[in-house]
């Protein structure tokens, strides 16, 4: 191990003189306490680093230790249904109302372990020695870059994660003890074997996001908005209703009650799929506001990594990241403390550079162990006052393909999601038209284009009635209006507090979305065989449809098509009159 010594300390960033060899991104352990750290710069015979604990009372000739090591976790079956700070370190494990700093946090829960390996059997990085009894059943992996023979396998049984439960005789004839656990760098993605191109969406069961502005399987999604709009409720629904295997939430410099809040209502969630709470599926890393600065910067790389993980089983993984801009935030304080030059609004110039590193790390793939997995990454941003022209806003955006904007004016009038459908898009949409036509959807990319484009029009004109009123405009953009505004309550708003509509399956938005588009199809062609917009706008249809999502739920999808046979009815009805 190599040593040195503080000379200077501001924060979470300090400065030690050595004589020792050091490495950049070495993980170094600070002061009596062994305060967990990091390098980040290094010179002839002084090194930067930043603590990921409280510095206070660390001093001019405390100690600095190098572990040899990258900032690394520990990745086992005991990351489901628990809490972790941003180091991945288990905040239930802790004792009393307080962790004491550097203290190590052990896990000693116990796993039933069934080998799928025997003596003899050649493996290699990514294989799978067995399963967890979890739900879902986890795989024990071979740790990325070993490889060789087992020469012993334990029984089945009950281990915990740090007990050997393998031996594998590499070819140079070195011994590899393998555990449930291995320990991962968490700066360096996880190897894979091949990366796959798009061919499906994740399914969030949000109406606005599936039916407009889906994400792909593995896709990069952005959910920017100012505070009230909803981002921390839309993600909450994302992580219960979405298609995902496996959910990985970060709180990532988040408000303390906020986070809290988070932590009171994930746990008394109902997994849709089984029955069972939704936390054993979902691993939650929590670093709130008042937590050092230092380590919110890690908790990214950590969930990340954590997500990466599950990936390398075969599983499907969300990643909520809430928000990345406190995340940025943190960059630009510990920038600051470095005395580094800014950029625009006091980031550092490394940002964009920074987010891309993130975002692309999520995708479809090929494991190495041969299975399909994937990590999806939503990252809500926290724009000041809403401005999307904002840096980390506007960078995120050159990383992702998908962008969700929320808008406090539709907030603000109660209308959730508070998706905006004009200024959100998303570069998937061709990628995925297959998947859509062949799930009995031959339509969708015309009807979308349809709903966009009558969304776009509403808009031009509300700007002309509120100059000459709604009464003065024409009849046809009267009708424009009527039919802009079913698409908006019947397609658009979803309330995640809904008993019925809180989740719509692709088979029920594809349902909704062609009986609302119906309606539009024969009231224009009403109108333009004279009929007045007030009696299109009479029809009791028109009052059903805009309440389909809560009348019709997911047993009553086939009732939906009736709806058609009663609109050609009453539309027949007021072409006789």
């Amino acid at each position: 191990m190599s040593d040195g010594q503080i000379r200077w300390i501001s924060g979470p960033v300090l400065r030690a003189g050595t004589s020792d060899v050091f490495h950049m991104q070495e993980a170094i352990a600070v002061g009596p306490h062994s305060l967990p750290g990091e390098i980040i710069q290094l010179g002839t015979e002084e090194l930067v680093a930043q603590v990921y604990e409280d510095t206070t009372g660390l001093k001019p000739g405390d100690a600095v230790v190098g572990t040899g090591r990258p900032l690394s976790v520990n990745l086992g079956p005991g990351l489901l249904g628990h809490i972790f700070d941003g180091l991945l370190r288990p905040l239930h494990a802790s004792s009393g109302s307080f962790i004491r700093p550097g203290a190590p946090r052990p896990s000693t829960q116990r796993f039933t372990f069934e080998p799928a390996v025997r003596s003899g059997d050649p493996v290699s990085g990514g294989a799978s020695l067995g399963t967890i009894r979890t739900t879902p059943a986890q795989q024990v992996l071979v740790p990325p870059g070993v490889s060789g023979t087992v020469s012993a396998v334990a029984t089945g049984g009950e281990y915990t994660d740090s007990e050997p439960i393998c031996s594998v005789r590499r070819a140079d004839g070195s011994s590899a003890q393998l555990t449930l656990a291995h320990t991962w760098p968490v700066r360096r993605p996880r190897p894979l074997a091949e990366r796959l191109p798009a061919t499906g969406p994740m399914i969030t069961g949000q109406r606005v996001l599936d039916t407009l502005f889906p994400v792909a399987r593995g896709g990069r999604a952005a959910l920017p908005g100012g505070f009230g709009t909803g981002k921390t409720v839309l993600q909450e629904a994302l992580a219960k209703w979405s298609d995902a295997d496996i959910i990985v939430y970060v709180g990532c410099g988040e408000r303390g009650n906020e986070m809290a809040e988070v932590l009171d209502e994930l746990p008394k969630l109902e997994d849709p799929r089984n029955g069972r709470p939704l936390t054993e599926r979902t691993v939650i890393i929590a670093n709130t506001s008042n937590m050092p600065v230092a380590a919110r910067e890690a908790s990214i790389y950590t969930a990340i990594t954590v997500a990466e993980y599950f990936r390398d089983q075969g599983l499907h993984v969300a990643l909520m990241a809430d928000s990345t801009s406190r995340w940025a935030e943190a960059l630009r304080e510990v920038s600051a403390r470095l005395g580094e030059l800014p950029g625009e609004a006091g980031y550092p110039a490394y940002l964009s550079s920074r987010l891309a590193e993130f975002y692309e790390r999520a995708g479809r793939v090929r494991t190495l162990g041969g299975a399909e997995g994937s990590v999806t990454i939503i990252g809500a941003v926290s724009p000041p006052a809403g401005d999307f022209s904002e840096p980390v806003t506007m960078n995120t955006r050159r990383c992702v393909r998908t962008f969700w904007a929320l808008d406090r004016e539709r907030a603000q009038a109660r209308f959730y999601p508070a998706i905006h459908p004009l200024q959100s898009y998303s570069a998937d949409v061709d990628a995925l038209a297959h998947w859509w036509q062949t799930q009995g959807n031959p339509d969708w990319v015309a009807n979308r284009r349809s709903v966009l484009e009558l969304l776009e029009t509403q808009v031009r004109l509300e700007r002309m009635a509120r100059i000459v009123g709604k009464d003065a405009l024409p009849a046809p953009q009267q009708v424009t209006l009527l039919c802009a505004e079913l698409v908006s309550d019947a397609v658009l708003r979803q309330s995640s507090f809904s008993e019925v509509d809180r989740y719509c399956s692709p088979k029920r938005q594809m349902a909704i979305l062609g009986v609302v588009m119906r309606f539009v199809n024969l009231a224009r062609a009403a109108v333009d065989r004279g009929v007045p917009p007030e009696r299109i706008a009479s029809l009791p249809t028109r009052q059903m449809l805009q309440r389909v999502g809560e009348e019709y739920g997911e047993q009553r999808i086939a009732d939906i098509r009736q709806l058609w046979q009663q609109l050609e009815h009453e539309f027949e009805a007021l072409g006789r009159s």
